[in-house]
């Protein structure tokens, strides 16, 4: 596995001539610099960014204005495309010397600085008049089920007796999910219609989800990517993952309770998905690496392609991740968000490297800007489950919000937001912005009815 030294855009020390990136609480500073893409108001060509404080670096300015002189010329066409598949294509070391030379544009005390200040009217757009997109072309979406706690509380609810089915401790799980319905952070979300049953033998009806969900997850996104019958060993696994995200898989649990056997989730998952529009590099995410979760000793031994001293030492992330609702009634009566849960990406079982690896061990050709989902990111203790099946246990225990009401699933108007973010002593604390969506009413059942 090829690591990321730390080096001076880790610097805790260092400050921006951005001023709103030296606050403590941002969650932008100048040792984090994630890429997305965004619009400005009055155009729509989509461009580059990297995000600053408040602030966004136009990457295509930047570019006109001569300031990415230190990069190649297949590195400047990237950053003056539409999306960042050009650039995750070129794979991590481009993508490392581009976060380099933009961390010297923004220091206070470069000679680069001070040029970049100089037009700062000119590279630099307020994130209050930008509209931030999805950061990829997604050619590929796969969800996987990659927390043992998660997959433990679900299994008990079904199989009591023997949660956990037979594989799950032999490969990370997953299925292909649909990328043309992935939407970024603030799009809403219309209730599906879809097959749903009042008693497990049947029969169904078309109907509005009734039991609407969401799930906390961590994205990663695929670099350089693989040839088709190719494999991906997990010693350089890291090499083909360009960045993380916030991952929200909005799920109809009634209508995936009906439909999942024998193949899995279809159209319970299918519907939307929602990514925060901001990737955080796994450069920026350097210090925060932590061992992958112990195996206990009774677990089957990993497979040899799935085991890496590496990956086992620094294969996990340590990422605070926190899920808030905010109900229609709040909104009216002004009030603020009430969280649900906090957890930890660092109690996952299996790795992102892992997931990758198993992902390409068939010869599955990932490709540049495809994105791989952890699955619900869940933890031992019950503040840290990360859906609302968990939460409230199936609709048994319903979890009691201090306005009054009451959630055993969401309720049309309800918005979900999901926050991560990094923070060890030594180094600047790093966040990964929102991923947040409501959810709106289901269409009437109406032949030609539209969502306009």
């Amino acid at each position: 596995m090829t690591q990321s030294l730390l080096d001076e855009t880790h610097d805790p020390s260092a400050t921006s001539w951005v001023e709103s990136a030296n606050a403590p609480d941002t969650e932008f500073p100048l040792a984090n610099l994630p890429f997305g893409i965004f619009r400005h108001d009055f155009e729509e060509r989509p461009r580059v960014g990297i995000a600053i404080g408040d602030r966004v670096l136009d990457c295509l300015a930047t570019v006109h204005e001569g300031l990415f002189s230190a990069v190649d010329p297949a590195v400047k066409a990237a950053l003056t495309s539409w999306s960042l598949n050009a650039l995750m294509a070129l794979g991590r070391e481009d993508a490392r010397k581009v976060r380099r030379v933009v961390h010297r544009l923004l220091r206070a005390d470069t000679a680069e600085g001070k040029g970049a200040r100089a037009v700062a009217a000119d590279v630099l757009a307020s994130t209050d008049s930008i509209g931030m997109r999805v950061p990829a072309e997604i050619g590929d979406y796969t969800d996987f089920y990659a927390s043992v706690h998660h997959a433990t509380n679900v299994g008990s609810m079904f199989r009591p007796d023997d949660p956990l089915l037979p594989n799950y401790k032999w490969m990370p799980i997953g299925y292909h999910g649909r990328a043309s319905s992935i939407v970024a952070s603030g799009a809403s979300v219309r209730r599906p219609r879809g097959q749903t049953v009042a008693r497990p033998e049947g029969p169904s009806a078309v109907t509005p989800s009734a039991r609407m969900d969401y799930e906390l997850e961590v994205g990663a996104y695929v670099a350089c990517g693989n040839r088709q019958g190719d494999t991906i060993a997990l010693a350089q696994a890291d090499d083909y993952l360009f960045g993380l995200c916030l991952v929200n898989d909005w799920s109809a649990r009634d209508v995936q309770q009906w439909e999942y056997q024998p193949l899995g989730p279809f159209l319970a998952k299918n519907f939307a998905t929602s990514v925060s529009p901001w990737v955080v590099t796994l450069d920026a995410l350097e210090p925060f690496r932590v061992p992958a979760t112990v195996r206990p000793s009774e677990d089957p031994a990993l497979l040899p392609y799935l085991e890496d001293a590496t990956d086992r030492t620094r294969g996990g992330f340590g990422i605070t991740l926190e899920v808030w609702l905010r109900t229609a009634a709040m909104r009216i009566a002004g009030a603020g968000a009430e969280r649900l849960s906090r957890g930890d990406f660092s109690s996952m079982y299996w790795t992102l490297g892992q997931m990758l690896t198993h992902h390409a061990s068939s010869g599955c050709n990932l490709r540049p800007g495809d994105l791989i989902a952890s699955g619900t990111v869940s933890g031992p203790e019950r503040g840290s489950r990360g859906c609302l099946l968990e939460l409230a246990w199936r609709g048994q225990e319903p979890i009691t919000l201090s306005t009054g009401e009451t959630r055993v699933f969401l309720q049309d108007g309800d918005e979900i937001t999901m926050r991560g973010w990094c923070e060890r002593d030594g180094f600047r604390r790093i966040g990964f912005g929102e991923c947040a969506g409501e959810l709106r009413p289901a269409l009437a059942d109406v032949p030609g009815a539209s969502s306009n």
